[in-house]
């Protein structure tokens, strides 16, 4: 989710544009059955099938299709039989998972996992425009996103006594817009928030005054799209949609529990935004765990240090904060490495940095940290089962 401190791809269009144009005929064009939530009025579990339905035919014939397709696919959980202690409903408690731009549900797995073993029923929602191709988000608008929000809580507050959202980045700011708009939502988990992204976003959809000559120039970027679980493509309407979100947000107070995870090394949006919205959370459970390589001493904040340097790592990143380093596909010994920022203008550093066997540093992707030396952006989190505990003890707290 390249919002800020992305690196400048305008060399990528102008170099390699008779190239992208060919690409741009495939996944880089809308698929025409995803720019809309089109699960309103489904119970949930038929908006899942119909969803992995479509997802599966997306992308027929492509390699490891079911993998694709079951990262891709919303999902529910059901907590042990011990906990379902409803009033009148099958449950107590139950949390609505949201992830971020360009990403899918597979980022909140471990997330999820981790509800469902403190008692909670689970279900996690799939943007629309997300889980098909990247095209699919150039006529994408965010109030769709929202009815996909609306739609889960609604399906989740059928069940449970006790609502509450979790998000993602992207999925973080559009759990606080349902929540400023829902009563029933009882408390918030927040995981790198896109509360604030450049400006510049505002301006992003210009492109279509003259994109429909030379179609590349509604891209950030044009990329392999490697990644089983994500974009790596980033067109200018997804950032323009996005910062309509964050301007959508309330500037009032938060009476409900919230519970918050964040990076002072964030290159894809402004943790500063973090900060002030947590000072605006006011309940006395609410807590920030603050990532970063200078101290911070606040109450409600529990600082960690993000550079651990036995491991290489610099410093946290956006990417990171979800992911236990036991991941098979973004952990220390995941199948996935990020190495986008070299791209397009050093693709000798990008090969280098994905061998297996490159010795590399981790962190965000900042001109700072890059100037240690090859550099993969941090997809895991070191202090995960850290966080987990925090959490853990958030919820015990719970009124």
């Amino acid at each position: 989710m390249p919002y800020q401190g992305a690196h400048d791809n305008r060399g990528l269009l102008r170099e390699y544009d008779g190239a992208m144009m060919e690409i741009l005929g495939l996944r880089h064009r809308p698929s025409g059955v995803n720019a809309h939530f089109a699960g309103e009025g489904l119970p949930f579990d038929e908006y899942v099938r119909r969803t992995q339905a479509m997802l599966r035919q997306l992308h027929e014939g492509r390699n490891e299709q079911e993998k694709i397709v079951a990262g891709n696919t919303p999902f529910e959980l059901h907590p042990a039989e011990d906990y379902r202690k409803g009033h009148g409903k099958p449950y107590r408690r139950g949390v609505l998972l949201t992830h971020g731009l360009i990403d899918s549900p597979y980022h909140l797995r471990h997330l999820a996992a981790f509800f469902q073993r403190n008692g909670f029923r689970v279900m996690a929602i799939l943007l629309p425009g997300h889980g098909t191709q990247p095209g699919d988000l150039l006529d994408m608008r965010w109030q769709e996103w929202a009815k996909a929000v609306a739609y889960g809580a609604d399906c989740l507050a059928a069940e449970v006594d006790e609502l509450y959202l979790a998000g993602f980045s992207a999925g973080a700011a559009l759990s606080v817009l349902q929540a400023s708009r829902d009563e029933r939502v009882r408390g918030l988990f927040l995981f790198s928030p896109a509360f604030e992204i450049t400006s510049r976003a505002k301006w992003a959809n210009l492109h279509r005054l003259y994109s429909w000559l030379r179609p590349a120039a509604a891209w950030v970027s044009v990329l392999q799209d490697r990644d089983t679980y994500k974009y790596e493509s980033f067109c200018k309407n997804a950032a323009a949609q996005m910062y309509a979100v964050t301007q959508a947000l309330p500037k009032s107070e938060v009476p409900i529990p919230v519970f918050a995870v964040a990076s002072a090394d964030d290159a894809t949006v402004n943790p500063d935004a973090t900060l002030s919205f947590m000072q605006r959370a006011q309940h006395p459970c609410s807590k920030l765990v603050w990532y970063a390589t200078e101290r911070m001493d606040r109450q409600n904040v529990e600082w960690v240090n993000s550079a651990v340097p036995e491991q290489h790592i610099l410093s946290s990143a956006h990417t990171a904060i979800v992911m236990p380093p036991e991941d098979g596909h973004y952990g220390v010994n995941g199948e996935y490495a990020n190495c986008l920022h070299y791209l397009p203008h050093d693709e000798k550093s990008y090969v280098a940095c994905r061998r297996r066997d490159a010795e590399v540093w981790y962190g965000e992707d900042s001109e700072r940290n890059l100037q240690r030396g090859l550099l993969r952006r941090l997809m895991y989190n070191p202090h995960y089962a850290a966080m987990e505990t925090s959490m853990q003890r958030f919820i015990e707290r719970l009124p």
